[in-house]
């Protein structure tokens, strides 16, 4: 405990305080340095990710707002249609005048319907794009993701390195860091 209240430090922490206060070998310190290096890349790549993320989010909330006004314009296309069928049985009904009115309503509600289609398939149209950025944004995030997960074993690797002074266990930090780093390229190149 200090005092400014209560914190808990694990073994990385303690060895990191050692050498800071004694001094310490090359090997510790270049560890040490290469963990910071890793935290901080680490960190960035974490948010990039909860940005990807959020952004997948946006694009698939469009998509759904996209594909609602789609079907609201298909409703209104088959009311639209149903005031036709109505139209067209009502020239059948009728005659003289009431048939000719009934006759320009059937061209009206086909006109209408046509626009509508047209509307209503631009609409579906949007919210396919959506959907496929979401999806683009997605698989970034979860490039984002792993390039993180790999930068934390990496860190993970170089405390258990320190702790257990095995210098052939740095080639475990390097090969996870290095992996992490490719992931995050990948990540940014939106591959």
């Amino acid at each position: 405990m200090s005092g400014h209240g209560f914190h808990v430090h694990g073994p990385h922490d303690h060895e990191i305080e050692h050498v800071a206060q004694h001094g310490g070998d090359n090997f510790t310190s270049r560890v040490a340095v290469l963990t910071a290096v890793l935290s901080t890349i680490g960190a960035i790549f974490g948010y990039m990710g909860g940005h990807s993320q959020n952004e997948a989010l946006m694009f698939k909330n469009e998509a759904a707002i996209q594909k609602t006004s789609a079907s609201n314009q298909w409703n209104y296309y088959q009311a639209k249609s149903n005031k036709q069928n109505l139209a067209e049985l009502s020239v059948t009904l009728t005659t003289g005048e009431a048939q000719a009115n009934f006759k320009q309503a059937v061209q009206r509600y086909a006109k209408e319907k046509e626009d509508i289609k047209r509307d209503a398939e631009k609409l579906e149209e949007k919210a396919h794009e959506a959907d496929h950025e979401s999806e683009h944004a997605m698989h970034v995030h979860e490039r984002w993701a792993l390039s993180t997960t790999l930068l934390q074993i990496a860190i993970g690797l170089s405390a258990i390195t320190l702790l257990s002074r095995k210098r052939w266990m740095l080639w475990t930090v390097y090969v996870s860091g290095a992996l992490g780093l490719i992931a995050g390229a990948a990540a940014v190149l939106g591959a």
